[in-house]
């Protein structure tokens, strides 16, 4: 899949804050290290589709605005 490298760092950044999440928290609820998440916040690496949808789900955010797709 391939992502707006400048949209989907930041905007899964701010959804998570939005949700006063920290990284390590997300990491938890998802059953992945921080670094993962790290490394999506820094478009290192991209989630998977499955991964991208949990993320939503817990997020309480829609794939379509992470993705920078619409605004």
């Amino acid at each position: 899949m391939v992502f707006k490298k400048n949209k989907f760092p930041e905007r899964l950044k701010e959804v998570r804050h939005d949700n006063n999440m920290s990284q390590r928290e997300l990491a938890k609820v998802l059953g992945f290290s921080q670094a993962t998440i790290a490394m999506w916040e820094t478009g290192d690496r991209d989630p998977s589709t499955t991964e991208l949808g949990r993320v939503c789900q817990i997020l309480n955010a829609d794939a379509n605005y992470l993705l920078g797709l619409v605004d």
